[in-house]
């Protein structure tokens, strides 16, 4: 049986998970588009500022996240006194920091899968009239699918994993902020932590596993009514 602080850790966790793989899934399309599909000037650049996080310490993202987005932030005072949305500290403050760090994943992902959309296809709807706009949602989303999933499901791994960002910059506050990796972590350092340890990695990994399982249900799905 779980703790009632296990309990919160994993809903929380699942809870960030989803809503930094949904919130950054319309983003990472339109960028893995512009990157595939578009020639421009500082398109190196945005490539390399994409795929950052990937290689930057995790501690380093928190950080900067904290001083942008911090209560004495820029960013950060803009969003409290104008919106009345506070990050740092805050639940969706480690949404926004594993939607980073799993972000370049879900764009390499989704651009692989658009830049093998034969383009033909495209340019033949653009030829019958068809703006651009609703090429995209007519012929290269519908094709692009299984790599869009794809990049969903690896932020959401990713964000459910996610650690060195999320407490630097959100720290790990009991029902707030704690979640299945800092409460793992918080268990290594207690004595006799080590069957709450367990529970909790094997929670994580069945999420993992369902999560890739749907995923590949989904694609095949949508390729047998592909082939219909």
């Amino acid at each position: 049986m779980f703790t009632p602080e296990e309990t919160t850790a994993i809903a929380l966790s699942v809870k960030v998970a989803v809503a930094a793989a949904l919130a950054s899934l319309p983003f990472g399309v339109a960028v893995a588009w512009l990157l595939a599909r578009r020639r421009f000037f500082g398109k190196s650049l945005l490539d390399a500022l994409v795929h950052l996080p990937l290689v930057l310490p995790p501690v380093v993202v928190g950080y900067a996240l904290l001083v942008a987005f911090g209560h004495n932030g820029t960013i950060g005072r803009i969003f409290s006194e104008q919106f009345g949305i506070t990050l740092a500290f805050r639940w969706t403050g480690a949404a926004l920091a594993s939607a980073i760090m799993g972000f370049p994943l879900m764009v390499r992902a989704v651009r692989l899968s658009i830049e093998s959309v034969d383009r033909r296809l495209e340019q033949a709807a653009a030829t019958l009239g068809a703006p651009p706009l609703r090429v995209f949602f007519t012929v290269t989303l519908p094709l692009a699918w299984p790599g869009i999933v794809a990049g969903g499901v690896l932020a959401f791994a990713k964000a459910l994993g996610e650690f060195g960002a999320t407490i630097t910059f959100v720290s790990s506050i009991p029902g707030e902020t704690r979640t299945l990796s800092s409460a793992i972590y918080g268990l290594m350092q207690a004595p006799g932590g080590e069957a709450g340890i367990w529970r909790l990695a094997l929670v994580a990994l069945a999420i993992s596993l369902a999560a890739l399982m749907a995923s590949e249900w989904l694609v095949r799905r949508q390729r047998r009514g592909a082939r219909d």
